[in-house]
């Protein structure tokens, strides 16, 4: 049964949650959560999503966290190490939730193969739209946590995923799915999680052409 312990790539958003869920439905057990944190940060590095958040999700999963502190110069290196770590926890396998950008599947393979460890995609070459609609339709929450000024404006920020709500993302131009960066989400609550997370919204900030909602 070794080969079905794996490890997950974790952001706190939709896809990895949606690929880790299809993996436990197959019979497959996570040993640990890995997640990127800034260094001399508590916020991770995509999400924005600050450890503590992502210590209740974790929690609730009744899954280990592991944190990869790192820069963007040491971002790869760090990754490798923590990998290890979770090697001997048991993982024989990186899950990834990318969907179909190739540079990313790439940086997912050379990660899991550099540190000696399986890798698989489970999302990968699904229809975006789909996707999204699948992991709400499971009854998974995520609230918008960032997003792309450029594609989306602010008002997307703190609101719940649902099909409507696809609509009117995809109504700006943006992907339904996100996954070309447009925003990013922290799900909250789904099949996966013993309790709900609760988020204490005190605003939003704007910086760097990106809009983050700000969580206590």
């Amino acid at each position: 049964m070794d080969s079905k312990k794996f490890v997950m790539s974790y952001s706190g958003g939709k896809d990895c949650m949606l690929a880790m869920y299809r993996k436990i439905k197959q019979g497959w057990t996570p040993v640990a959560l890995i997640t990127t944190i800034k260094k001399d940060s508590v916020d991770s590095w995509t999400h924005s999503i600050n450890k503590r958040l992502l210590d209740k999700a974790s929690e609730s999963l009744n899954i280990p966290i592991i944190y990869v502190e790192c820069g963007i110069d040491d971002y790869e290196e760090k990754f490798e190490e923590k990998l290890l770590e979770a090697k001997k926890m048991g993982a024989t396998t990186v899950i990834y939730g990318d969907i179909d950008i190739e540079l990313h599947r790439q940086w997912d393979i050379d990660r899991a193969t550099n540190a000696g460890l399986d890798y698989e995609l489970p999302l990968w070459q699904g229809n975006r739209e789909e996707v999204v609609h699948e992991f709400i339709d499971n009854g998974f929450k995520a609230v918008i946590k960032k997003v792309n000024l450029e594609n989306m404006n602010k008002d997307f920020l703190g609101k719940v995923l649902d099909r409507d709500l696809i609509e009117e993302i995809k109504k700006t131009g943006s992907d339904a799915c996100g996954e070309n960066g447009e925003y990013h989400t922290f799900v909250v609550d789904g099949p996966l999680f013993s309790t709900p997370i609760e988020l204490d919204i005190i605003g939003k900030t704007l910086n760097n052409g990106y809009g983050t909602l700000d969580i206590k």
